[in-house]
């Protein structure tokens, strides 16, 4: 069974199911399935109930993927590089939007927002005495671009006249190109352009806007700065991480001769996401899973709730799209993270350069 095989058909299936199956408990209490609700209505029946429905649907679809993945590794042998992963994302999906409309259509009919006050609150101290940025855990990204550049360096002019720039499942080169600085290069480019922009979004989103709760707006307040400088430091050792994978496929194209086996390129990242969800489900979105910290004086309830926002979220509670709002990123419905808010026109541009530095940088082979 090859590593790579599995890892592509086993392990991310594995790991995305996982992900799903935890996703409910990891956003916060007053956003089942992305659908705005009172804190009243956390725990009513239709939610609970959804919860479980989709629970079972994430166990058994995922692991009939997972087992295809692992007949389709083993015994059939087909070359379908990353079908399993995108029919388990179709699947969480799937199971996902039944959750979402079952439950809008409850809250429409009940009327889950009749009579109650509705409100929204900011915390000025987030932006006048922020968390400062745990700049330090950038650190181990930074060293691991320049050691693979210096490396880069060094094995340059050793190199052959054509050097790989594709590989096979089981590790060995199947395409070459005339050996130049992009070619030679191209994983350093690649980390250069994967650590900015990822300490760029881990900037952003540690400045993005909280979405507090106007009930008890000062603990939120407490519970989202432990939450983004978390979130924030999960990001950046991603990015380290995310770089080892490409120092293992530098390597592959710096020694030609020698066959770098696939799982060492991806279990790097595989383990940078390991430590994100690990921490995500620790922290919940927004802190929302964080007790109350020690000492802390308790505070009474205003009795408002958070404002029934629903429309400015379309397909399926995935996209924000508020032209009023001047945030450039918002949290997410569901999950953990923050998402783009496509009613600002920074946001649009912010999104195109997200689509366009992965699209342009394969020409650098060219």
């Amino acid at each position: 069974m090859n590593s790579a095989d599995v890892s592509v058909n086993v392990l991310m299936p594995a790991v995305l199911a996982a992900l799903a199956w935890w996703l409910p408990s990891l956003t916060g209490p007053t956003l089942p399935f992305g659908v705005r609700s009172p804190d009243a209505r956390s725990d009513a029946p239709e939610i609970v109930e959804q919860r479980r429905r989709y629970r079972w649907r994430i166990a058994v679809s995922g692991s009939v993927l997972i087992a295809v993945g692992v007949l389709v590794s083993s015994v059939f042998r087909f070359d379908i590089p990353g079908a399993i992963p995108l029919l388990t994302i179709a699947a969480c999906q799937a199971a996902y939007s039944r959750a979402r409309v079952a439950v809008m259509a409850v809250k429409r009919r009940e009327d889950w927002y009749g009579g109650l006050r509705q409100g929204v609150v900011a915390d000025t101290a987030l932006r006048s005495d922020p968390e400062r940025f745990p700049w330090m855990w950038a650190v181990p990204a930074l060293l691991i671009c320049t050691g693979t550049a210096v490396l880069g360096v060094l094995r340059y002019p050793s190199l052959p006249d054509r050097v790989p720039v594709h590989f096979t499942g089981s590790g060995g080169a199947d395409r070459f190109a005339a050996r130049s600085i992009s070619t030679a290069f191209f994983p350093v480019f690649a980390q250069a352009a994967l650590t900015v922009l990822l300490l760029a979004l881990t900037w952003l989103s540690f400045r993005a806007r909280a979405d507090l709760d106007p009930a008890r707006p000062a603990e939120s307040a407490r519970r989202h700065r432990r939450f983004s400088v978390r979130t924030a430091i999960s990001l950046l050792l991603l990015a380290a991480f995310t770089d080892l994978s490409l120092l293992a496929g530098a390597w592959g194209t710096w020694h030609p001769d020698q066959r770098v086996s696939p799982a060492l390129v991806l279990l790097p990242v595989l383990a940078g996401l390991v430590v994100v969800i690990g921490i995500a489900v620790r922290t919940g979105q927004g802190g929302s899973r964080l007790p109350e910290q020690d000492g802390a004086v308790a505070e009474e309830n205003t009795g408002m709730v958070r404002r029934d926002d629903d429309q400015y979220w379309r397909v399926l509670g995935s996209v924000y799209v508020n032209r009023a709002d001047p945030a450039l990123l918002v949290p997410k419905r569901f999950g953990i993270g923050w998402t783009v808010n496509l009613g600002n026109p920074r946001g649009v541009a912010l999104l195109l350069g997200l689509t366009l530095v992965p699209a342009l940088l394969p020409l650098l082979l060219h």
